[in-house]
């Protein structure tokens, strides 16, 4: 159990029932529709990544990018439309984010323009400003728990940030960084 946020990341997983036992709906029966609207518009955007993941490696490099984002289905979805000028060859990728009124929690999806296949979601909600989603992923030929953090550090900069756990959630390296700016 992480003792910051109150729960277990492990049951954390997208799709799964633990996930959904974990993240209650919220008690005022609120829905928070535009939990995203801080991204909307364009924004350019800094990445910076770990060029290998997971492999005990600190050499990270930095490009530029863009996002468009906005919401869809009146504020239950929304959608990133992101440009990564990526020195080891500039893609295309998508997110697109669904809110579920029974759980209270959204779910985020990515489409990385390189690939054909759309990664598992990763699930979760924003507590005190700060947006945690979990799921899993492949890397190497293994699965992965990876983790989503969505902050402000800094007033209108939104930052958004990639970690992998290859024990379920004990420990976390994170692999990549976003810095959003008009």
């Amino acid at each position: 159990m992480d003792k910051t946020d109150g729960f277990d990341r492990r049951a954390m997983i997208a799709g799964s029932t633990l996930a959904t036992a974990a993240f209650a709906a919220p008690a005022t029966g609120s829905v928070p529709l535009r939990d995203f609207s801080f991204q909307d518009g364009h924004w350019r955007v800094h990445h910076r990544k770990l060029r290998k993941r997971l492999a005990g490696n600190n050499d990270w490099y930095e490009f530029a990018g863009t996002t468009t984002a906005g919401p869809l289905m009146g504020g239950l979805a929304g959608y990133e439309d992101n440009f990564l000028d990526d020195p080891m060859g500039p893609y295309r990728a998508e997110g697109l984010r669904r809110f579920d009124p029974r759980t209270g929690l959204w779910s985020i999806w990515w489409w990385d323009g390189r690939f054909s296949d759309i990664d598992p979601p990763v699930t979760g909600r924003f507590a005190d400003g700060v947006g945690t989603f979990l799921g899993e992923t492949m890397l190497n030929g293994q699965t992965v728990t990876v983790r989503y953090i969505w902050d402000m550090p800094e007033a209108g900069i939104p930052r958004w940030q990639q970690a992998f756990s290859p024990d379920g959630g004990t420990t976390w390296e994170t692999n990549w960084f976003m810095e959003f700016r008009r």
